[in-house]
């Protein structure tokens, strides 16, 4: 699932360096244009129909499934219940030998959480599933902080972070891809998993980096809290909508990402958010 975007896209990579075939499920060939030509199998469909999630998960050895990113979710979530209802009919028939479920820190919790509710509704979900399953729980991706090469000229990168030298598991959609694929092919396992995915890292230290690879001294921003609903608007939210994305924040400063919730195993992200800039920044000039 997700081909075109960053997660999915990455998975796909790195099961193709290791020689495994892919297939995805796609609503838009065009767009997954790239992924044909390197040998991944299409299937039309998306999420939102669980005859097509059957269809393309005829068949496999193992699944990777993801929610749909939605900013301005309804008040109970209607949108990610319904896709949780249509994997869990569609991975009920086709029963893969395994499951590999992006989620996100913070998601053992049921309240407070924000956006980040829909994968916690996720999780619960997909309890009784018979396949054995692993869900990932990933930090904050440091992708998020790329507008910062537009908006870092003047030295400083505005964050939602409070404080800015408080540490909060993040990581790169590289690193999700290769714990994904490493999970897809690797040995067995009954039951299901819990893997919190990535490293401690501060705003601060973001910012650091950022301006490693800008050339300049960039210093982190916290964005005050009246401030939020109208920077939130600036991307795209609309007006009286940006409750969700403020509550998601708030989580995380509350210390709710943090890193050691019982019964998960931990792996440590290898990219780093320099690394991250670097290779956005030499995209947009290749």
């Amino acid at each position: 699932m997700g081909i075109t975007g960053k997660v999915g896209g990455a998975t796909a990579k790195h099961l193709l360096a290791h020689g495994k075939e892919v297939r995805a499920l796609v609503r838009n060939r065009g767009k997954a244009s790239s992924w044909a030509n390197q040998g991944v199998e299409l299937v039309d469909g998306d999420w939102n129909d669980s005859a097509a999630i059957e269809r393309a998960l005829k068949d496999v050895k193992g699944a990777f499934v993801m929610l749909p990113a939605v900013w301005t979710p309804s008040p109970d979530f209607k949108e990610a219940k319904g896709v949780i209802a249509n994997y869990v009919e569609a991975l009920t028939r086709a029963a893969p030998p395994r499951v590999v479920a992006l989620s996100s820190m913070g998601a053992n919790r049921t309240s407070g959480l924000g956006m980040i509710t829909a994968l916690s509704l996720l999780e619960q979900g997909f309890r009784d599933l018979a396949s054995p399953i692993a869900f990932v729980r990933a930090g904050g991706f440091f992708e998020n902080f790329l507008y910062g090469l537009h908006v870092a000229q003047d030295g400083t990168l505005p964050v939602y972070y409070n404080p800015t030298n408080r540490k909060s598991t993040m990581v790169a959609a590289n690193d999700i891809g290769a714990e994904v694929a490493t999970l897809l092919i690797g040995p067995a396992w009954s039951g299901s998993r819990i893997v919190e995915l990535g490293s401690m890292v501060s705003a601060d230290e973001v910012a650091a980096q950022l301006g490693e690879v800008m050339q300049r001294d960039v210093k982190a921003f916290t964005v005050p809290r009246a401030g939020w609903p109208a920077a939130f608007e600036q991307f795209g939210i609309p007006k009286g909508q940006t409750g969700p994305a403020e509550a998601m924040f708030e989580a995380v400063n509350a210390g709710w990402m943090d890193l050691g919730v019982k019964d998960t195993e931990h792996v440590a992200g290898t990219t780093s958010a320099r690394e991250v800039f670097a290779a956005a920044r030499k995209a947009a000039t290749a």
